[in-house]
């Protein structure tokens, strides 16, 4: 699936959720999405848990 076709879907679960759940829903389907991006990226590799603790500099220079 290519990213504009995922950004799409994901625009119109979020328009859903904000026309007929009001804006809680509309944050809860954002949150939701966020952990399940986030959690998808560490199950592919992309991202290593320590990535949230780097410094931008440190990730910068290619540090460990």
């Amino acid at each position: 699936m290519s990213m504009g076709v995922a950004g799409m879907i994901a625009g119109m679960a979020l328009a859903f959720a904000g026309y007929f759940g009001g804006f809680g829903a509309f944050l809860l389907v954002a949150a939701l999405g966020a952990v399940g991006f986030v959690v998808g990226r560490f199950l592919d590799g992309d991202m290593d848990f320590g990535d949230f603790f780097r410094t931008r500099d440190e990730r910068r220079r290619g540090r460990p």
